[in-house]
Parts: C-alpha cells; sequence; structure tokens
C-alpha cells in the first residue's frame, strides 16, 4: 500500500518543493509591489481614521471577511479601537453597530461583493466614511469609497488564478501598514500593548510588579542580628526559601544568612553552637523595590548568582518581601 504521507518520487517531492517555492515567492512579490502604489490614497486613509471620535468597523466576505477579521483585530490590539462586522448580518441587524462616528474599512477584492454593494448605501446614509480596499480601482465599492486603497495583484499564487491567495496576503500586508502608520502616530507603546494583552507571556512582563507576586508577612524569614546560628537554621528550614534576613528592630535589612554561608561558616569553625548569626550574615546583598517589575527582578536573578532568591526592601530599606525564581515561573514572568 502506497505510504500516502510520502511523496511518491523524487521527482514528485522536487515538484512539489518547486510548487510551493513559486507559491512564496509569488506572494511575496505582491507585498513588495504594494509599496510603489502607497500615497495619497494611503494618507488620507490614515488621517481619516486618527480624526474619528468612533471606532474603526471592518468588513468583508468570504476570504476577504477573514482578512477583514485579522485586521480588526490588529488595529484593535495597537491602540486603534475597531471590530469585525458581517456583511451578511448587517441587512438584519447588524448596522446598528456603525455611527455617524466611525470609519468603515470594506474590504472585496472584485469590488463588487453583492453582501457589501448592499448596505453601503445604507453605511453612507449613517454618515459613517468608507476606506476600501479592492483589487479594482474601477469597481463600485472603489468608486462609492471616500478613500480607495489599491491592493490589486498581477496573479493569484494559485496554479489556476482563482483561488485568493497572494491577494488575501496582499490585503492582510495592506492592513497592517494601516495599523501600525497609526500606532506610530499615536505613540503606542510596549506598556499600551501590555495593557491589551494582560493574558499573553508580554502581558506577563510588562504589567506584573514584584509586589504583586513576593512573598509577605508571615512567609518572611527574618531574624536579628544577635540570634543564635541555630535560630536563623530553624527559621530558614520553617520558611523554605533557603535564607533568612537579618534586620533591626525597625526592620531595616542589615544583611542575610543563605544556605551558601552556613556551608561557609561550617568550614571554617569546629564549633558553631555560640555563633551569631549577625557575625557570620553577608552584608550589602542585592535587593529590589516592589514596585520593580518582575521581569527586572528575573534579570537580575539570571545576571548574578543569588540562590535563586532576592530581598525587598521599600524605599526606606525596610525588609517587605522576598522573591524567588520559583514565584517568578508560577506567575509565568519567566
Amino acid at each position: 500500500m502506497t505510504n500516502l504521507l510520502q511523496p511518491r518520487s523524487v521527482a514528485d517531492a522536487e515538484r512539489l518543493l518547486a510548487l510551493a517555492r513559486e507559491v512564496l515567492d509569488i506572494e511575496a512579490d505582491a507585498v513588495r509591489a504594494l509599496k510603489q502604489k502607497l500615497g495619497e490614497a494611503f494618507l488620507r486613509a490614515h488621517a481619516l481614521i486618527m480624526r474619528t471620535k468612533g471606532r474603526v468597523v471592518v468588513t468583508g466576505m468570504g476570504k476577504s471577511g477573514h482578512v477583514a477579521r485579522k485586521i480588526a483585530s490588529t488595529l484593535a490590539s495597537t491602540g486603534t479601537p475597531a471590530f469585525f462586522m458581517h456583511p451578511g448580518e448587517a441587512s438584519h441587524g447588524d448596522l446598528g453597530m456603525i455611527t455617524h462616528e466611525d470609519v468603515v474599512i470594506a474590504i472585496s477584492y472584485s469590488g463588487e461583493s453583492d453582501e457589501i454593494l448592499k448596505v453601503l448605501p445604507l453605511i453612507k446614509r449613517r454618515g459613517a466614511p468608507v476606506i476600501a480596499i479592492t483589487g479594482r480601482a474601477q469597481s463600485t465599492l472603489a468608486k462609492e469609497a471616500d478613500v480607495h486603497l489599491d491592493g490589486a495583484v498581477e496573479k493569484e499564487a494559485c496554479p489556476l488564478n482563482l483561488a485568493p491567495t497572494a491577494s488575501t496576503t496582499a490585503t492582510l500586508a495592506l492592513g497592517d501598514a494601516l495599523a501600525v502608520a497609526l500606532l506610530e502616530a499615536r505613540g503606542f507603546r510596549s506598556e499600551d500593548f501590555a495593557l491589551h494583552h494582560p493574558g499573553g507571556a508580554l502581558g506577563r512582563k510588562l504589567l506584573v510588579h514584584v509586589s504583586d507576586i513576593m512573598r509577605t508577612g508571615e512567609q518572611l524569614p527574618r531574624n536579628a542580628p544577635g540570634a543564635l546560628l541555630a535560630e536563623a537554621i530553624v527559621e530558614m528550614s520553617k520558611k523554605g526559601i533557603g535564607m533568612t534576613a537579618i534586620v533591626d528592630e525597625a526592620d531595616r535589612l542589615l544583611g542575610i544568612f543563605t544556605d551558601g554561608d552556613l556551608r561557609r561558616t561550617l568550614e571554617k569553625h569546629d564549633n558553631i553552637r555560640g555563633v551569631r548569626v549577625g557575625d557570620v550574615m553577608t552584608r550589602n546583598p542585592t535587593t529590589i523595590a516592589p514596585g520593580k517589575l518582575a521581569a527586572e527582578a528575573a534579570q537580575v536573578l539570571e545576571q548574578k548568582s543569588l540562590g535563586g532568591r532576592l530581598v525587598v526592601l521599600d524605599p526606606e530599606g525596610r525588609y517587605v518581601g522576598a522573591l524567588t525564581f520559583h514565584d517568578l515561573l508560577a506567575a509565568g514572568v519567566v
């Protein structure tokens, strides 16, 4: 029985790879060709969206609809409020989504999509300006729109020149170009992007602060400098982070005593019964402020040999928290 997961011959394999490479070449060429078409119309579309007090409503049918959803999503996540409207549902109540303060981006490669042309007069009657992205400058949609962006491609990547392939890729790239130009004009920052993506890895890195995940209160190991070493060892074992903070009466940090300090002390002393922790602690340890990003704490831990833990101090030098590498892992920061 022929293995359908493998090409039947070397010739078949070479032919399939050649076809796949040709598809990529055609689509890459289609995107590159858009550069020469960008000009006054693109700037007018950009200005129209920047001026609007409402949202950007992106619509398209079929494959153009899928591209429209992606463009709406990219706009929304980069600082331009936007959503997708299905043109087929628009005439059954969804037109109520659109107000005169909105801008509509209508996508149809032919520029003759029945569903879009059917609701186009109603959209214009509401006073919402229309930006059309088509592959035919003489199409009905292109002519009726306030701004037309030319997304025409020389040919589709489909061998039959029928299935939307290069044209959808080019339209998607055009939407990305518009979204990025708007992002730049709005002064959109990585912190803003994180606020739009609180559930993602970037959001966790840019939104989670040390104070959000640090250990506090009874979780914190602490000893006075005059405590016997045995007392410090008990405290370290009880709190389970491989260290104890040595603090004064006002909870100001004097030093820390770690597993490493214990080993070094045992190497130097035959009898540790009378040793006080303040005499063998590590002075001036690396610390971090509670307001710092957790990602910064991760960077400090990675750059320095700190045993996977950090002491957190407030601006007055008081011991307010402790953070371990496992805490960062649990929070999804690393």
